[in-house]
């Protein structure tokens, strides 16, 4: 099977700097959202992308394992540098393993499957709202404009041991698998996304063209996107798995927008809380706050995280 990857990453319209990070070294691609203000999103996602990469390459365990090892270096270097205290991040992974294709998947990033022109959610958002919805509490129409919505039930960093989806799927020629950060899905319709996974052809033309749907409709964080397309015409002397060079794409800035727009000052707030009972201290307490600017973490033994 060969795989043709591509790639593109994007600051928005209103982040001051990039936190995510993203990875295409095939037959291993990721994509992470860091969260911690901007120097410890930064640091949270780059560190788990670099382990992921590290442990891979010295064949250290099976992908969920690589992802739990990523989640204690991350939470080590939070622990032990003050500068970067409490950061975080999500990770979702894909390891091509000939016509299979194995996931790894903590947080709100995602991963979608294209085939035959319908596209498929592959991972589940370990988000409050998402389990609100599980739970019949609200709608999937009302999670996607709730105000809690940037509310995480899981990230690595946060504690010494987190839960890591693992799920694996075959492929087959004409499959298209995409990786994304949040700052696409909270931007853009999963109808227009999967529009254009349909109708643009050149796997980097649809990374670029997803990045910027994302600034036009705003643009309020981060984006970026992995793609890899599958085709049976194996590419000569190249591994079965193995992916064409990837290349990495900055989307510009929406037409007529002033470049210096794209860096608008954030603010940076860290702030912990005991609680007895989530849902009731976030409906009192968070549910005023502008949660597109930032990321809360719902953290184990009744903590939470708040990150603007």
């Amino acid at each position: 099977m060969r795989v043709t990857a591509a790639a593109a990453t994007d600051v928005g319209l209103v982040r001051e700097g990039n936190e995510d990070s993203y990875l295409t070294e095939g037959p291993l691609f990721a994509v992470a959202d860091g969260m911690g203000g901007h120097r410890g999103g930064e640091v949270a996602s780059q560190l788990a992308v670099e382990t992921l990469e590290k442990l891979f390459k010295q064949g250290a365990g099976e992908l969920p394992d690589q992802v739990q090892e990523a989640n204690r270096v991350v939470f080590e270097r939070s622990v032990l540098d003050r500068k970067v205290a409490g950061m975080g991040t999500t990770l979702t992974a894909a390891l091509v393993e000939g016509d299979r294709v194995r996931l790894a998947h903590v947080g709100d990033s995602r991963a979608y499957l294209l085939r035959d022109g319908t596209l498929r959610l592959l991972t589940e958002d370990h988000t409050l709202v998402h389990r609100m919805v599980s739970e019949g509490e609200i709608s999937k129409e009302e999670a996607e404009t709730h105000p809690q919505r940037s509310v995480l039930t899981r990230a690595l960093g946060v504690d010494t041991v987190v839960d890591v989806d693992d799920d694996s799927l075959q492929v087959r020629p004409g499959d298209r698998l995409l990786l994304c950060t949040d700052g696409l899905t909270s931007m853009v319709s999963e109808d227009e996304i999967e529009d254009v996974l349909r109708t643009v052809p050149d796997p980097q033309e649809a990374a670029q063209r997803l990045v910027r749907v994302a600034n036009e409709a705003g643009g309020v964080d981060n984006t970026t996107v992995v793609i890899l397309d599958f085709s049976d015409d194996a590419a000569a002397g190249r591994p079965d798995g193995q992916a064409t060079p990837s290349r990495e794409a900055i989307a510009p800035a929406p037409v007529g927008r002033p470049a210096q727009s794209r860096r608008l000052p954030t603010r940076k707030l860290l702030l912990w809380v005991g609680i007895e009972n989530c849902r009731a201290v976030l409906s009192a307490e968070i549910r005023p706050l502008p949660v597109e600017l930032g990321r809360i973490v719902v953290l184990p033994k009744n903590r939470k995280q708040l990150f603007v």
